[in-house]
This record gives C-alpha cells, sequence and structure tokens, in this order.
C-alpha cells in the first residue's frame, strides 16, 4: 500500500493548462495551434460568460487576455482578471490589446495582471513572456512602487 502512495508524487509532469480570451477567432485559433505545438494544453473563450465558466471551473497556469470583447467599448477583461486573481491567485495573467493606455496597464496591473503586451505581437514574443512567467515565482501581495 505504501508503494502505491510513493509512485503518485512521479506522475506530477502535468501538460500545463492555458486560457485565450479575445472576440477575435483568428487570435484564438492560431494561439491554441501555436501553444499546443509548444506543450500546451490549451482552451480559448471568445465571450466573458464563457470565459468566466472556464476560469471558475479550471485551474490555469497562464491566462492570456484581450480587455475588450465584443463591440463594447467597456474593457469587460478587466473583470476576468479580477476573478482569475482572486480565483487562482498563483495563475498568471497576460493582458494583449489592442486599446492599450497607461493607465489602462496601471489598471490592469492592479487587478492582477503579470504582463501588459500591445498588440500586434509576434507569437513567438507572446511565448517568450508566457515562458519567463511560468519560470518566475508569482507575486505575492506585492504593492506598486
Amino acid at each position: 500500500m505504501l508503494g502505491i502512495q510513493d509512485n503518485a508524487p512521479e506522475e506530477k509532469p502535468r501538460t500545463p493548462r492555458l486560457l485565450v480570451v479575445d472576440d477575435e477567432e483568428s487570435i484564438c485559433f492560431s494561439m491554441s495551434e501555436y501553444f499546443s505545438l509548444h506543450g500546451f494544453s490549451v482552451d480559448t473563450a471568445r465571450e466573458m460568460e464563457e470565459a468566466e465558466k472556464l476560469v471558475e471551473s479550471t485551474e490555469y497556469r497562464v491566462i492570456i487576455q484581450d480587455l475588450r470583447l465584443g463591440t463594447t467599448r467597456n474593457p469587460d477583461g478587466l473583470n476576468i482578471i479580477r476573478l482569475a486573481h482572486e480565483r487562482h491567485p498563483e495563475t498568471r495573467i497576460i493582458v494583449l490589446t489592442a486599446y492599450g493606455s497607461t493607465e489602462m496597464e496601471d489598471e490592469a496591473r492592479r487587478c492582477g495582471a503579470d504582463a501588459f503586451l500591445r498588440k500586434p505581437k509576434p507569437l513567438s514574443q507572446v511565448a517568450q513572456v508566457v515562458q519567463g512567467l511560468i519560470e518566475s515565482p508569482a507575486k505575492q501581495a506585492v504593492k506598486s512602487a
């Protein structure tokens, strides 16, 4: 019986889970394909409700999040960042948006985002940021400087 328990931790190398939240189907598709080929299990969401359900039911290593979903001018992606940060503080969050400003970046970081990238960004550069966040420890209640 102890032998079975001792072997269980060796099955640890799990495929890291990644969530891409963007209302543009082409972005969800290309990121899903790219990161799947690089060893991730990828989920995508194109709407707020879908993203919320996935965040509530699944623990992701990294979330790549657009700020604006659909035609709204409201940066509703901030709500998903807050939810993900509350539910899974270890999840690393990358904002990838075409609607970036210094104020929006500051707000996203206050909500729990770890990185803020502006579209368009080559997938290889997004992957470098993802890898860097995975390899670095998650911030624990770091105060803004």
